[in-house]
């Protein structure tokens, strides 16, 4: 993150999420806000971009389509079972608030000050209603403490709350995402859904050149990986931290979830990223 400016990967998040309601059928995740939040020459140029989709593109596609389902899904679980409070961490330009079919459900979105001021931007632009529901929650994870953020913006720590952390995880420090999941695991059966990387030497040679190309394109974007977890290792920390339900998807576990029986290529190659779901 370049300081006072909005992340260039959450714009990139949000033409793919928007990207996948106009060229893939059927689509796994319907986002009906997603055309409407990004910028409209953006949205007029996907319209005829289809024919420069090549296979990384659609992988990564795929891959923040079906994270955005997995967590959307598990929270509608938390739902039914009486959590009231969504924690939307890293929000970008997410828009289940502005879609959120669950009017009892309080959301907050937290993110870096600079891009909450570039979202209000284009929501405005859009003509995206601000519901009374949401709450925008400024927080720099590296400097402020996520608990002072959220209690500061009235989320009750002292009540079951859902957590989302999309496409952030790989760019924090390690320590500061353990942290970060050691407070959301001390309340009450809090649930929490990410995405992580894992290392570079776990994957074979040709993961391994398309991990170093990914690399490539965020660290020019100033927005560099930074942090990368075993998945036994991150799995036994986070029973260690209290959480007693975990879900931790593959590659090939999301593309059988998710992708099965399409005709059109639409998959996750490679395994650089995982999808965990952490229950209290």
């Amino acid at each position: 993150m370049i300081q006072d400016q909005p992340s260039r990967t959450a714009q990139r998040v949000a033409q793919r999420r928007a990207a996948h309601q106009l060229w893939d059928s059927p689509r796994i995740f319907d986002d009906p806000i997603a055309l409407k939040i990004i910028p409209r020459d953006v949205a007029a140029e996907l319209s005829g971009a289809r024919a420069l989709d090549t296979a990384p593109a659609r992988s990564l596609r795929a891959f923040v389509a079906a994270r955005s389902r997995f967590a959307e899904d598990h929270l509608g679980a938390a739902w039914s079972r009486g959590v009231r409070q969504y924690v939307v961490l890293g929000a970008g330009l997410d828009t289940f608030a502005y879609r959120n079919p669950y009017p009892d459900l309080r959301v907050f979105e937290v993110d870096f000050p600079a891009t909450q001021a570039w979202k209000r931007k284009c929501l405005a632009a859009g003509d995206i209603t601000f519901p009374e529901t949401l709450t925008f929650a400024p927080v720099d994870f590296e400097r402020d403490t996520l608990a002072n953020g959220l209690s500061s913006a009235g989320f009750r720590s002292s009540e079951p709350a859902f957590f989302s952390w999309l496409g952030v995880v790989p760019y924090l420090a390690g320590q500061t995402v353990l942290g970060a999941l050691r407070w959301i695991a001390s309340g009450p059966k809090n649930g929490v859904v990410f995405d992580y990387a894992v290392p570079r030497d776990s994957l074979d040679f040709s993961n391994r050149m398309a991990f170093d190309a990914l690399a490539s394109r965020v660290a020019a974007a100033g927005e560099p990986f930074v942090s990368f977890f075993d998945p036994e290792k991150l799995a036994r920390a986070l029973q260690q931290m209290g959480f007693t339900s975990i879900e931790d998807l593959s590659s090939e576990q999301i593309n059988a979830r998710y992708f099965t029986g399409r005709t059109d290529q639409l998959r996750v190659r490679g395994n650089l990223g995982r999808l965990m779901c952490a229950q209290g």
